[in-house]
């Protein structure tokens, strides 16, 4: 959800009211729901986290597949890894849906004086710095479990290599969807040192994806031989 979708006449509802709802409290079911639904959160920040959880999940599946003794030790730092990522990443789905109740928040702010306006501003700048921080942590957690995915391109049994361009796929969606939030932000941004922090996490970004897209195209390629 953008920043300037938040120029609302009413001010947008706290999307996780007393702080209670968390992502690990719902079944899968019940939290798209809640994302199709007419709440600001979550939303594509969240998508990404799942994304990108799922994309952990099948790479620790498939290097679990993996028995081959030769590559033993390799399944299994890669499938706990995989598993330690998981939580990462959904942390993130939470992380997201709060910044944007903080940003929220900042945008219901009084503005009818001159004080008021430059303290509005002020806080929501504050507060877009604040929505970044997910998708840029997302970021850094997508790209460790990129290069699980590439590991396992190398020795993962072939009967689950469908199940790791999957991973790739998920992967890059994560991160695209993490770079569009990023960009989003980084749109309303005053401080120019913050914008090129901002652009240069884009561009790794755009890398990391690229990256997915090839690993895929690579595996896909063995399946058809």
């Amino acid at each position: 959800m953008s920043a300037a979708a938040l120029g609302l006449a009413v001010p947008v509802p706290d999307p996780y009211p007393g702080g209670a709802t968390v992502i690990d409290s719902q079944n899968i079911r019940a939290y798209v729901e809640r994302m199709a639904s007419d709440e600001p959160a979550p939303g594509g920040g969240a998508a990404a986290a799942l994304q990108l959880a799922l994309g952990a999940a099948l790479v620790g599946m498939s290097a679990r597949y993996t028995t081959a003794p030769e590559h033993a030790e390799d399944a299994r730092h890669a499938a706990g890894r995989a598993e330690e990522l998981i939580p990462a990443a959904l942390h993130l789905a939470d992380a997201d849906a709060d910044a944007f109740g903080a940003l929220s928040a900042a945008y219901a702010l009084p503005k009818d004086s001159d004080q008021e306006q430059s303290e509005r501003s002020g806080a929501i700048q504050e507060a877009t710095v604040g929505a970044a921080r997910s998708p840029r942590d997302l970021v850094d957690v997508g790209a460790e479990v990129l290069e699980l995915t590439r590991e396992l391109e190398t020795w993962v049994n072939p009967n689950v290599l469908s199940d790791v361009a999957a991973a790739a796929e998920a992967i890059r969606a994560a991160i695209a969807t993490a770079m569009a939030t990023i960009e989003t932000n980084l749109a309303s941004l005053k401080d120019h040192a913050t914008r090129e922090e901002l652009n240069a996490d884009v561009e790794r970004a755009e890398e990391l994806v690229d990256g997915a897209v090839r690993l895929a195209r690579r595996i896909r390629e063995r399946i058809r031989g």
